[in-house]
């Protein structure tokens, strides 16, 4: 028996998961706490759909132009800062949205909003990638963005009951708290590389940096079990790692998943912003039932996170790109269902939880792809421009809703969307899976 003595093995990565997840969670509650209160705000300033979707797409415009700044930003001086600061301008932002006197004033503080937000979002994918190693990363990425969606589904029925009690106003200022005492925890707790932190052990340390695949007592690792036909269809194939700035931009890899993520971060945006509306106005909901319905989406795209981030980690090798490609073409097909769903709230609630579900399986894989392409140091700018992307589409399509559902009607819209969710599909065909190197 070897009795030589091991060092003690810390898990604090898991920590630091659990803190960026509660923090994005409450990221995520802001933006679906405008789709509760949309209806009243259209009511009591009198602006038709098309207004209302500004307030959505403002957010997010300033949102694209904050990333590519903000993420130089925390390249140079880490997350640990950055994302103080923007936590704190996080809740100011919130808080101010309830004491709006206008619409101009809900524009510049959602404006507000975008930008610390974009602070927000850089930090917790770059702390994610710093502190897990490749091995592991697509199942943390799942847990990350499935946790994070517990925002939608926690906030419609506590943000209905705080519009019945006290009016919309009351939303945005009560879920500014937790956001400051959010901002607190992460200051005292973490830093922004895993070897600056008194909680890591040497042997965490080393974990964090292996590449190897992770060794199952019941199970071997997985990956030599993924068909040939499915590597030759995803284009699986090494490749360079993009060690500079430059690399980046000329990456047709990262500038494709870019693109492609402009059309299913977009459709996921429309149903922060417009599910609501869709059920009061096209389903005839009350508005108790509208707080319930509305979370369907958001729990299917939970466990679709979770789901996906685990298949691609255990069943697929660390390979990224099946499950991106089978969620685009699977939303298409789900959003087209919808438009023939009867005016039923179980009929309705379970297509939405499918159509979530089936979006989430691929979505935190276009945060999790580029960290395959890049080392740790690039990493921040390689997610500032996917995530730009993802912006850009967060901050047009709730617009574009608006514009359809002006002009034509919610079957109009579902067309677009289906439509959309395969030029995404079309678009990451074009791409490769990088393979992972093991140690």
């Amino acid at each position: 028996m070897n009795n030589e003595r091991r060092p003690q093995r810390s898990y604090f990565r898991w920590v630091i998961l659990g803190l960026i997840s509660i923090i994005y969670m409450l990221v995520a509650v802001d933006r679906a706490n405008l789709g509760i209160a949309l209806p009243s705000i259209k009511s009591e300033f009198r602006i038709d759909n098309t207004q209302a979707g500004l307030f959505a797409t403002l957010m997010f415009v300033a949102f694209a132009i904050a990333q590519i700044p903000v993420s130089f930003l925390t390249r140079k001086i880490g997350p640990r800062g950055v994302m103080t600061v923007a936590l704190i301008f996080t809740a100011l932002a919130s808080y101010l949205i309830g004491d709006s006197k206008s619409t101009f004033d809900i524009k510049l503080y959602r404006s507000l909003l975008g930008v610390a937000e974009a602070g927000v979002s850089v930090c917790c994918i770059t702390a994610l990638n710093n502190w897990f190693s490749v091995r592991e990363r697509g199942t943390a990425t799942g847990y990350y963005w499935g946790i994070s969606k517990m925002g939608p589904v926690i906030c419609p029925p506590i943000s209905t009951l705080i519009l019945q009690a006290w009016g919309w106003r009351s939303i945005f200022q009560t879920f500014a708290i937790p956001v400051l005492v959010a901002a607190f925890f992460w200051f005292l707790l973490v830093r922004s590389k895993p070897e600056q932190s008194r909680w890591v052990s040497a042997s965490e340390l080393d974990h964090i940096a292996s590449t190897a695949p992770v060794p199952h007592a019941r199970r071997p690792h997985r990956a030599a079990t993924v068909p040939s036909w499915l590597d030759s269809l995803i284009r699986y194939r090494p490749v360079a790692l993009i060690t500079t700035t430059g690399g980046v931009f000329r990456s047709w890899d990262i500038m494709g998943v870019t693109i492609a993520g402009i059309f299913i971060v977009g459709i996921f945006n429309v149903f922060l912003a417009w599910i609501p509306s869709y059920l009061l106005e096209a389903k005839h909901l009350s508005v108790g039932t509208v707080g319930i319905v509305t979370m369907t989406p958001f729990a299917g795209a939970v466990l679709g996170n979770f789901s996906g981030g685990w298949l691609s980690d255990n069943i697929l090798g660390m390979r990224r790109k099946p499950l991106m490609m089978a969620g685009a073409l699977c939303t298409s097909f789900a959003i087209v269902c919808l438009i023939f769903s009867p005016p039923s709230a179980i009929v309705t609630g379970a297509l939405l939880l499918v159509t979530g579900f089936v979006v989430g399986l691929g979505y935190p894989h276009f945060s999790v792809y580029p960290m395959s392409l890049t080392t740790r140091d690039v990493y921040p700018v390689a997610y500032g421009v996917t995530n730009t992307g993802a912006a850009i589409g967060a901050a047009l399509f709730p617009l574009i809703a608006g514009m359809i559902l002006d002009a034509a009607s919610w079957p109009a819209l579902f067309a677009f969307l289906a439509g959309a969710s395969l030029l995404g599909l079309l678009i990451l065909i074009t791409i490769v899976e990088p393979a992972v190197k093991h140690d």
